[in-house]
């Protein structure tokens, strides 16, 4: 295989104006795809309310999109070092966009839970090659004074995310089908803006061939492990054949891929970096602060509308002070980080940060104080502004520009994997606990367990007043529980952080370019 050659009006450096104009472009797409994930935080018990959906549904409706955004993430990573950067991404947003309008006509569950799958397609690409595409443009040093817009558009999309999610369930004119419809247009504007605004060099190979194998290898393993998690303890036991035949199918699939993956030319997953020392502990970091975050917080919505009683809005603003903690934490990082070129401070303090935050959301129960509530949400917010991006910006100063992409999709697929693991770990803890719950209170007050007309048990308005009483006690009791199991899992982010080697943010692009 050839060597890659660049165009050379390309390889000149960008101006502050030509970032911020290409930044634009990729920001508001950023935003429109990670809106699209916490949009539906707080409209998701209505949508799976109308659809007649269960616990187990409502999970999933979020665990699809994370797994497929998951498993395209190496291969869309890859595909940014061998092909046009700037073409991969606007086909992100297309799949995106067609997903989207897909989900807001679905009928039933199921085919909300399909539909958001295709969705996760596009998802994973955009959130993996707006990183590549930053990486190509800005040099690690100088990263640090643009992480303020990063964390501004992360705050941004998760504050926003709920409050319009709410609104438009509140909203009897639209309805939640337009939690969907409603990102397709900026999408579409974000790729226009993208057309004339991104300009990145291209990485020119011959006889690429790129690793379909392995990316399908992994993907399938990573499929089966968490269908497995979805499903064990409640359709079946733990300790039973469809649990060794799934696990064992799952591990041996992964086991095939890493085989794979050390013998072929372009692997979609390199193990030379993922064995180098700063990578390998950013992915432990960012698998636990992954599994930490979005499989802790995806369930918050629900516990302000089902265990509290709040209606979508107002679970949209009670959400405000954990994406405060984002801006504010990853704005003066990113500065301080720029300014004295050292990271592994600030992913220290971050994870240690998160822990404590998850440690006092784990007294959570129907009728905690909310001031209470939103200082531990605002230490997790903060936690997560100074660690999670940072955790990728570590990987990225290692690497050579030629393995940018993947580089930063593994710490992003490892990322995602974590909070695809947690959402589907913590949401079977949820259900389980939540149905023991409304069994026993049922039971106490002389009610037959399991009797509603058939009727799902988010569907609270379809319930007499005492069971929907129950229901809310159950869910706001048994929250907490699961935020003791993200403050564990977080744990293991700080002792990744802390065994993180001390390294300077270089001042360049490429690796092999000159330092100052």
């Amino acid at each position: 295989m050839s060597a890659p050659t660049l165009d050379r009006v390309e390889q000149s450096p960008m101006t502050h104006r030509e970032i911020l104009e290409a930044l634009s472009g990729l920001l508001l797409v950023l935003f429109v795809a990670m809106a699209s994930s916490t949009i539906v935080s707080t409209a998701l018990p209505k949508i799976i309310g109308d659809l007649n959906g269960s616990q187990t549904q409502y999970t999933w409706v979020i665990t699809a999109t994370l797994l497929t955004a998951t498993a395209s993430t190496p291969i869309w990573g890859k595909l940014s070092d061998l092909y046009s950067k700037k073409l991969l991404v606007q086909l992100a947003i297309v799949l995106f966009v067609i997903g989207s309008l897909a989900a807001g006509f679905t009928q039933t569950t199921e085919q909300l839970i399909a539909a958001r799958a295709f969705q996760g397609l596009g998802m994973g690409g955009v959130q993996a090659l707006v990183q590549v595409a930053i990486a190509t443009m800005i040099p690690p040093r100088e990263r640090g004074r643009y992480n303020g817009y990063l964390g501004g558009v992360m705050a941004l999309s998760t504050v926003a995310g709920p409050l319009l999610g709410g609104l438009i369930v509140d909203t009897e004119a639209l309805g939640w089908r337009w939690c969907f419809f409603i990102g397709a247009p900026f999408a579409v504007i974000a790729l226009l803006v993208l057309q004339k605004t991104l300009h990145l060099p291209v990485m020119r190979r011959e006889n690429v061939k790129v690793d379909y194998a392995g990316a399908t290898l992994i993907a399938a393993g990573v499929s089966v492990i968490l269908i497995w998690v979805s499903f064990v303890g409640d359709s079946f036991a733990w300790l039973s054949w469809q649990t060794f035949a799934m696990v064992g199918a799952g591990l041996a699939l992964l086991g095939i891929a890493t085989w794979v993956e050390s013998r072929v030319a372009e692997p979609v997953v390199p193990l030379p970096i993922v064995r180098e020392r700063t990578t390998a502990l950013a992915i432990l970091g960012s698998l636990a602060v992954g599994m930490a975050m979005f499989g802790g917080t995806v369930f918050l919505g629900q516990y302000f509308q089902i265990g509290r009683g709040y209606s979508p809005t107002e679970a949209g603003l009670l959400m405000i002070p954990m994406m405060f903690g984002i801006l504010v934490s990853s704005t003066i990082a990113g500065k301080a980080m720029t300014k004295s070129g050292r990271i592994k401070p600030y992913v220290v303090a971050g994870t240690i940060i998160l822990v404590i935050g998850f440690g006092g959301l784990s007294a959570l129960d129907h009728d905690t104080p909310l001031w209470y509530i939103f200082l531990a949400m605002a230490l997790v917010g903060v936690g997560v502004g100074m660690s999670m991006q940072n955790l990728v910006l570590a990987v990225q100063n290692t690497v050579a520009l030629k393995d940018i992409g993947a580089a930063s999709s593994t710490v992003a697929f490892f990322r995602s994997l974590g909070g695809t693991i947690g959402v589907s770990v913590l949401g079977a803890v949820l259900a389980r606990r939540v149905t023991d719950s409304i069994t026993e209170q049922l039971t106490a007050l002389g009610v037959p367990a399991g009797s509603g007309s058939g009727t799902s048990s988010l569907n609270l308005a379809a319930l007499p007043e005492p069971i929907q009483q129950v229901i809310r006690s159950a869910y706001g009791d048994a929250t907490g529980h699961i935020f003791l199991i993200s403050m564990g899992v977080a744990v293991i982010g700080v002792v990744a952080a802390i065994a993180m080697k001390p390294a300077r943010l270089r001042s360049t692009v490429d690796l092999s370019a000159p330092t100052k």
